[in-house]
């Protein structure tokens, strides 16, 4: 257990845990942190006043909160912390920062309570199933466990038993989750705009195919057949004969992790050349076989004595479709040509924005960014400077990234990390760039140059924009006369005199009311009621410093403009 973490950590581990004590745990959460949330927007619980640095500052305590509470809550919530941190359109970024660094290291389980799996799921006890079988794990995570074993045919194999009880755990806070999901959806400030039982859902699928190690089998086998032709990359293999949903064996395939400098280096291992097969792999993953590892942190990278890339952990895989490719090419063309408005088609035709009835200001944004942060070139720029600038764009704006997509930004600005601590001269757009020129230069068939093909799609555009134009005024006409469009126009000056002549009448009534309560404390007081002359004056007293506050915000007002 890592030190600093509370006496509550890891109850879920227990063999028998009430699921009246997991809702208690999952909603002092979730109601602690609507009280931080509600807290954050006070200036009275800044010391010495508001700053923007403190706001800061306290956001990032909050995130390391969030991520510290998410281990204690155990696998659910490491899961969907990790799933969170794909949604930089709802969190700040702050948040997306700490959430990403989830890593599930917890205490592993009993040796006693994997042979019971073992045999519950392949129907044999262990010492018919294997030759040996080392009780003592080599690695523990939060769905399951990893064991070394030897099977009677002599080889090497790697056995991950998923976690016992793993199932009940997810049903609980499942049930207990989509009630959050349903209350957050009908807040009247946290649901407007956000589709959190649509977040829910997909927490839900991802979490059950994750906990089904058959899928797993099935990913590393794409995966290993996918890089068959390059001796640079070493998949294990799938012992399927050893595997169930619950159940996984694979090849054992030691090596030096990529974060190990000294152990490469005394390896005699090239770290430049490993930095560069790890922005290679992962290119040749995205841009030629559409199905990549989301999650290649350096606990799933490995380097084995000759010098090749090492892959684990299947668990967690992304696909690209085959569509887009072309919206990928139109969104380069966009951000080579800085043309703010085909941008923001291109990613309304990839999903990662959610077209709304204004969208003045998403083109601003975007267009603001290619104006300011891509006038350097392509090969000096830096993954995980573009990412946190969409990260920053993106938070309260209708861009809606698709898990794929910040799956991908994640994974680069992983390796981008990998490759500068392996080579601190690495750069990973300098390896990207000619994968980039050949998406933005050749086409995907044999028809020939797709930059000739994309003028003459142009040109064909312009004539057929062109010749609908008349159509579209008529059209727009139409709908004046109808009634269908609508002009909304905004007056700042109209606005701040309404503003301030409704305050003027509210400092009046608040006038009233104090003359009211004082009048009526003096005559009690008069009278020998002492105890509700004193409760009339404090209510005046109160109402006085609101209106003193009402005056003091209209001055302020009044000075601002």
């Amino acid at each position: 257990m890592e030190q600093g973490y509370s006496d509550k950590a890891y109850r879920w581990n227990r063999e028998k845990y009430s699921s009246k004590r997991r809702y208690v745990d999952i909603w002092s959460f979730v109601l602690t942190l609507m009280f931080k949330l509600w807290r954050y927007n006070k200036a009275w619980s800044y010391p010495g006043g508001v700053t923007e640095a403190k706001q800061a500052a306290r956001r990032k305590a909050q995130a390391i909160w969030i991520r510290n509470t998410f281990l204690d809550l155990g696998p659910t919530f490491i899961k969907v912390g990790q799933l969170f941190s794909t949604r930089a359109d709802i969190f700040p970024s702050e948040y997306v920062e700490e959430l990403s660094k989830l890593q599930d290291r917890v205490p592993a389980f009993s040796y006693e309570q994997v042979e019971t799996i073992i045999e519950q799921e392949l129907g044999k006890k262990i010492p018919e199933l294997f030759h040996s079988f080392e009780p003592v794990p080599l690695a523990a995570a939060s769905l399951g466990q990893v064991h070394k074993a030897v099977l009677h045919s002599g080889e090497s194999v790697v056995v991950k038993v998923q976690r016992p009880g793993l199932k009940k755990l997810f049903e609980i806070d499942l049930q207990i989750l989509k009630g959050i999901a349903r209350y957050f959806q009908n807040h009247p400030r946290w649901g407007k705009g956000r589709d959190w039982m649509g977040i829910y859902e997909e927490c839900c699928r991802i979490l059950w195919e994750e906990i089904d190690y058959l899928g797993e089998g099935r990913n590393a086998d794409t995966f290993r057949r996918n890089f068959r032709a390059y001796d640079w990359v070493k998949v294990p293999r799938v012992y399927w004969r050893y595997t169930t949903s619950r159940v996984i064996s694979l090849e054992y395939v030691p090596g030096i992790k990529v974060s190990q400098y000294e152990a490469l280096e005394a390896a005699g291992v090239d770290r430049k050349a490993i930095a560069r097969y790890g922005a290679q792999a992962y290119l040749h993953q995205l841009l030629n076989n559409g199905f990549f590892h989301a999650d290649p942190h350096p606990g799933n990278l490995a380097v084995s004595p000759d010098g090749a890339l090492i892959f684990y952990d299947f668990g967690m895989m992304g696909t690209i479709k085959s569509n887009v490719r072309e919206g990928l090419m139109a969104t380069l063309f966009g951000i080579a040509q800085k043309d703010g408005d085909r941008v923001v088609q291109s990613l309304i035709d990839l999903g990662a924005i959610a077209p709304v009835d204004d969208m003045g200001p998403v083109r601003r944004s975007v267009q603001y960014m290619l104006d300011n942060f891509m006038d350097k070139p392509f090969e000096n720029q830096s993954v995980a400077a573009i990412s946190e600038d969409l990260y920053e764009i993106a938070y309260n704006q209708p861009f809606r990234f698709p898990a794929t997509f910040t799956f991908v930004m994640r994974a680069f600005s992983t390796l981008e990390g990998v490759g500068k601590g392996l080579d601190p001269e690495f750069n990973f757009m300098e390896v990207a760039q000619p994968y980039a020129m050949e998406l933005m230069t050749n086409s995907s068939g044999p028809e020939g140059n797709s930059f000739l093909n994309e003028l003459s799609r142009q040109a064909v555009q312009v004539s057929s924009t062109a010749l609908g134009l008349p159509r579209r005024l008529e059209d727009t006409l139409d709908k004046l006369e109808r009634g269908d469009i609508r002009l909304r126009v905004r007056s700042v000056e109209t606005e701040r005199l309404l503003r301030r002549q409704s305050n003027i009448q509210m400092g009046m009534s608040y006038a009233l009311i104090i003359s009211a309560f004082t009048v009526s404390a003096t005559i009690l007081l008069v009278n020998h009621y002492v105890w509700l002359a004193a409760i009339a004056g404090l209510i005046a007293a109160g109402v006085s410093f609101i209106l003193l506050r009402l005056i003091s915000r209209l001055d302020r007002y009044d000075h601002k403009y």
